[in-house]
C-alpha cells in the first residue's frame, strides 16, 4: 500500500509528519490507494472541522448556556429539566433510521456538512427566541430547537464516523479526534475565563445571545471546512427501507458477539456522562453555590480536553481497549474517593479548587472513554457495516440515557455523594467489560 502523498505545502506536510508519523509500515492498510494519497490533507481538514463543531458545542451547551438561558428568560423551571435528555437522546435515537439513508449514498460528507448547516441554524434560531421571547413561550421554542440540533447532530455523527474511516487510515484515527479535542478544549478554556471574569453579567440576555449566534457561526464553518474534504465513493449496499433496515441491523446484536460486547461496554461506560452534573451539584452544595467554582470548573473542562485529549488519541491508535479499561478505572477510583471525601469535616473539603481538580479529572476520564470508544467503534468496522454499528450503538445508548435520569431520584433519595459511588461501580464495571474486549488495532 502506498504512502500518504497529498500535495501540502512543506510546512503542512512536515507538521503531518511530525505529528501523525510512526515507523508503522501499515500506513494506509485499509483505506485505498486513492484515499491514501489525500490522507495527509484531508486529516488536517477533518481537524478543523471537528474543532469548529466542538467549539460550537461548548458555546451552545445544555449544561450551561441554555439551562442559565431559561431561568433568565423566566421560562418554568421544570422545562430545563428536559435540556439534556432532548439534546443527547435526541441525537442518538434517530440515527438507526437515518443511517439506511446514508448508505445508500456513495459520498457521504454532505450528510455532515448538512447536519452542521442545521445544527448552526438551530443556533441563531435560539438566538432570536432570547431576543424576542420571554417566559413558557421562550422555554418551549429553545426545546424545539434543541431538538432540531440534535436530529443534526445525529445525521452528523453517522455520517462523519463513516467518512473518517473512509478517509483516515486505522492507526491515525484517533490522532485526528485527540487534536480537535484538544484544540477546543483550549479555546473553551478560553470562553470559561471569559465567563469567570463576567459573571456578575452571566444573566444578560445579550451575552447569551452573543455565544449563540458565535455557536451557530463555528456550526457553519465546520460544515464548509468538512466540504473539502476528499472522499472516495463507498459501497452503496444495505440502503433499503429505513423500518426494515433499521430491524436488520438491530440484528446485529445477536448475531456480532464483539458489537454486542462492546454496546454493553459503552452503556456501563456512559456513567462517566452521567456523573459530570453530579459533580457540579456537590460543588455547588459544598462551595455555596459560589460563581467562582463555576468558573473554575468550566476552565477544568478545557483543560481536561486540551491537556489528556492528544495524549487519549494517540493511545487510542495503540490500543483503544485499554484507554477505554484505563478511563473507566480512573472515573470509578474517582466516584468512590468523591464519596469517602464527603463525610469529612474541614474548610479544604469544602475548597472550590478542590471540587475544581475533580472534575478535571472526571473531565479527562470522560475523554478517554470518548476517543477510546469512538476509535474503536471505527477501526472495529469495515466500510460496508460502519454505519450501520454507529446507527445501532447510538440508538441503542440514547435509549438507555433516558433511563439514566433516574439516577436524579436517587440522589434525591441517597444523596449525591451516594449516587456518585454507585456510578463510579458502574465505571468500574465498564473497565472490567473493556478489558475483555478484543484488540481491534492491529
Amino acid at each position: 500500500m502506498a504512502e500518504p502523498a497529498s500535495r501540502l505545502p512543506r510546512p503542512a506536510a512536515a507538521l503531518f509528519d511530525l505529528i501523525a508519523s510512526d515507523e508503522d509500515a501499515r500506513v494506509c492498510k485499509d483505506i485505498p490507494e486513492a484515499a491514501c494519497r489525500e490522507m495527509p490533507r484531508n486529516f488536517f481538514l477533518t481537524i478543523l472541522s471537528n474543532t469548529a463543531s466542538k467549539i460550537g458545542d461548548e458555546l451552545a451547551s445544555a449544561r450551561l448556556v441554555l439551562a442559565w438561558l431559561m431561568a433568565a428568560l423566566g421560562a418554568p423551571g421544570f422545562l430545563a429539566g428536559f435540556l439534556v435528555p432532548v439534546r443527547e437522546s435526541g441525537s442518538l435515537l434517530p440515527q438507526l433510521f437515518v443511517a439506511s439513508h446514508i448508505r445508500r449514498a456513495a459520498i457521504r460528507k454532505w450528510f455532515w456538512v448538512g447536519g452542521c448547516i442545521g445544527q448552526g441554524l438551530a443556533a441563531l434560531g435560539m438566538a432570536l427566541v432570547a431576543l424576542t421571547l420571554t417566559g413558557a413561550a421562550a422555554g418551549w421554542a429553545l426545546l424545539g430547537l434543541l431538538a432540531l440540533f440534535a436530529l443534526s447532530r445525529g445525521v452528523s455523527s453517522v455520517a462523519s464516523k463513516d467518512v473518517l474511516g473512509k478517509t483516515i487510515a486505522k492507526t491515525r484515527r484517533g490522532t485526528v479526534m485527540g487534536y480537535a479535542a484538544a484544540l477546543a478544549g483550549f479555546v473553551t478554556l478560553g470562553v470559561g475565563g471569559w465567563v469567570s471574569l463576567r459573571a456578575e453579567s452571566a444573566d444578560s440576555v445579550g451575552f447569551f445571545t452573543l455565544l449563540l449566534i458565535a455557536a451557530g457561526l463555528m456550526w457553519f464553518a465546520a460544515g464548509g471546512i468538512f466540504a473539502a474534504v476528499k472522499e472516495e465513493p463507498g459501497a452503496t449496499e444495505g440502503g433499503g427501507n429505513a423500518v426494515s433496515e433499521a430491524l436488520r441491523s438491530l440484528g446485529l446484536m445477536k448475531t456480532d458477539p464483539l458489537f454486542r460486547h462492546f454496546v454493553i461496554t459503552r452503556a456501563l461506560l456512559m456513567s462517566t456522562a452521567l456523573a459530570m452534573p453530579f459533580y457540579v451539584i456537590l460543588a455547588q452544595q459544598q462551595t455555596g453555590g459560589s460563581l467562582g467554582s463555576l468558573g473554575l470548573m468550566i476552565i477544568a473542562t478545557g483543560l481536561a480536553g486540551g491537556l489528556s485529549a492528544p495524549v487519549w488519541g494517540r493511545l487510542s491508535d495503540r490500543s483503544s481497549r485499554l484507554v477505554l479499561v484505563a478511563s473507566g478505572v480512573v472515573a470509578g477510583a474517582l466516584g468512590l474517593l468523591t464519596f469517602g471525601l464527603s463525610g469529612i469535616e474541614g474548610a479544604w473539603a469544602k475548597s472550590e479548587f478542590l471540587f475544581a481538580a475533580l472534575f478535571l479529572v472526571i473531565g479527562i476520564a470522560h475523554s478517554g472513554v470518548r476517543l477510546g470508544r469512538k476509535t474503536y467503534l471505527v477501526d472495529m468496522a469495515t466500510q460496508d457495516n460502519r454505519a450501520a454499528y454507529v446507527a445501532v450503538s447510538n440508538t441503542l445508548v440514547g435509549a438507555l440515557l433516558l433511563v439514566g435520569g433516574l439516577f436524579g431520584v436517587v440522589a434525591d433519595l441517597a444523596g449525591v455523594a451516594a449516587t456518585l459511588a454507585l456510578l463510579g461501580l458502574m465505571s468500574l464495571l465498564g473497565a472490567a467489560s473493556a478489558w475483555r474486549l478484543e484488540e481491534v488495532q492491529r
